[in-house]
């Protein structure tokens, strides 16, 4: 289709790539890779044109790909994705949108869509995707998938477009629990992130964020209450409530915001500037804004920071995750006027950025529907408990 309509998830592919070991974990198992992640002999485009363009093939794979294909899986296919990984609606005003065969005619959720499309569709079993403000869990959610983000540094990130290196992270999606922790496994069986690897124990409780689930719809809010309470009882955990962030929410998202802006400009605005790419108006809009930002606007996001890794710390007992909504919303449509696409937002990354200001891991699930559209609950964990949350996401009953 033309740009602006609904399209197959995949810039390049399917076809063979890069061919994973012969005998490795996960040995026949069909990957993409978004295209802000390097693959050898394939110039990354971004999700822009005028980048493709300006830019070469890839000299060598980026760390992540090569630890999945070491591991045996094999590249099929580069995903779309919207432009600099800068949006969470999944649709590219050059491209157009990736298809969400969970919630037909609706976004699949961004800026990782490609890469949940394709999973959601069943043309690769597992994706590569990013997440810097919930680009992995919203899409996770959107689309009925699994997805998981895992703590800041356990997971290389070379050969990554940046977007805001302060909280950038690579993860997978697939369509079961057990395959999404086979895979993220993988990536964070590095030297380093095994260096900074929590205990392997189970879950031991659930805390339900109150005041998390409040800033979602009502009708998601109920769904991931009653998910909560079910996933607890799958889990053979106790389920508990707590109030989160009280009268610090909005502080903490104000603060994310203007680190990401500072960190976006500084690591595209040298390019933007330099060559004038044709963006599209949302993205366009965010640069402009990153531009006009000060640099010492990002200093606030260090004390957040501190204060949500101290929130988790007190609201979470030993061997716990908190459970949250991994999206405000169910998948809108991709004609949302702009008030209430900025609400969406808002109340989205008001949830996201929590586990990009403490560093922490976060794994969506996909748990119930609203009139038919998927809702993902989100697990946040302490930092360094990844393996904690994928166990419970490999333990879930799959739907």
């Amino acid at each position: 289709m033309t740009a602006g309509g609904f399209i197959d998830p995949l810039r390049i592919g399917p076809r063979t790539l890069a061919a994973g070991a012969p005998d490795g974990p996960l040995t026949g198992v069909t990957l993409v890779v978004k295209d802000i992640v390097d693959v050898a002999g394939i110039t990354t485009g971004a999700g822009n044109p005028d980048w493709l363009a300006t830019h070469e093939p890839a000299t060598r794979h980026a760390a992540a790909v090569q630890l999945l294909l070491d591991a045996g899986a094999t590249v099929i296919g580069k995903s779309h994705t919207d432009e600099f990984a800068w949006s969470l609606s999944g649709t590219n005003h050059h491209y157009g949108t990736p298809r969400n065969p969970a919630a037909p005619g609706r976004v699949p959720g961004g800026s990782s869509s490609g890469s949940a499309s394709a999973v959601a569709l069943g043309v690769a079993e597992i994706a590569i995707g990013t997440d810097t403000a919930g680009s992995i869990r919203v899409p996770a959610s959107y689309c009925g998938l699994y997805g998981v983000r895992p703590s800041h540094g356990r997971v290389p990130v070379k050969g990554i477009l940046p977007l805001a290196w302060s909280f950038d992270t690579c993860g997978v999606f697939a369509a079961g629990g057990e395959l999404l922790q086979r895979a993220a496994r993988v990536l964070l069986e590095s030297e380093s992130a095994r260096a900074t690897a929590g205990p392997a124990e189970p879950l031991r409780s659930l805390v339900l964020a109150t005041d998390l689930v409040e800033l979602a719809d009502p009708s998601v809010a109920a769904t991931v209450r009653e998910g909560a309470a079910r996933l607890a009882d799958e889990l053979g955990v106790p389920l508990t409530s707590a109030t989160f962030g009280a009268d610090r929410l909005a502080a903490w998202l104000h603060a994310f915001r203007a680190r990401q802006m500072v960190e976006a400009w500084q690591a595209n605005g040298p390019w933007i500037t330099a060559n004038r790419p044709r963006l599209g108006p949302g993205v366009a809009g965010r640069f402009a804004a990153a531009k006009a930002t000060i640099p010492t606007a990002a200093v606030p996001a260090t004390t957040a920071g501190i204060q949500v890794r101290r929130a988790l710390e007190n609201a979470l007992p030993n061997h716990a995750a908190l459970v949250l909504p991994s999206a405000a919303t169910v998948a809108p449509p991709p004609d949302l006027d702009q008030p209430a696409n900025e609400d969406l937002r808002a109340r989205t990354i008001g949830l996201t950025c929590l586990a990009g200001l403490a560093g922490a891991p976060a794994v969506s699930l996909p748990f119930g529907n609203v009139d038919g559209l998927p809702v993902g609950i989100c697990l946040l964990g302490r930092v360094g408990e990844d393996e904690r949350l994928l166990a419970a996401a490999a333990a879930q009953r799959e739907r």
